[in-house]
């Protein structure tokens, strides 16, 4: 598979999941906003690594996804033509969640200072 037929497969899986995963009714995906920052298929279409991050309640969100990972499968398989539906593989980053935390702190921080 090409290089740019690569990209357009990453790009379409990575769209697709972030609009499957808002409809996946498990609670513990549901209640939260999950961001699907990027996917990375093999060339045999065999595999995807999925990444993501969390925001907001984010109480057993891997466990949600492992439970749904069934139906968000069939979900991708109907919505993309491919040959092969890969196997998803999740997984989570928490560089976004960081910045958002160091940015809080930061502005608490800024908060106090301007209280003195």
């Amino acid at each position: 598979m090409g290089a740019y037929r690569q990209d357009r497969v990453n790009d379409a899986v990575c769209a697709e999941l972030t609009a499957i995963l808002r409809t996946v009714k498990d609670p513990r995906v549901s209640r939260a906003f999950i961001s699907v920052s990027g996917a990375e298929v093999t060339k045999d279409l065999a595999q995807a690594k999925i990444f993501y991050s969390v925001f907001g309640p984010d109480k057993d969100v891997e466990a949600g996804i492992a439970s749904a990972s069934g139906y968000i499968r069939t979900e991708l398989a109907k919505r993309l033509n491919l040959r092969i539906t890969p196997k998803l593989i999740f997984i989570r980053e928490h560089g976004a969640e960081r910045a958002m935390d160091i940015a809080k702190i930061l502005k608490d921080f800024e908060d106090e200072q301007q209280n003195r």
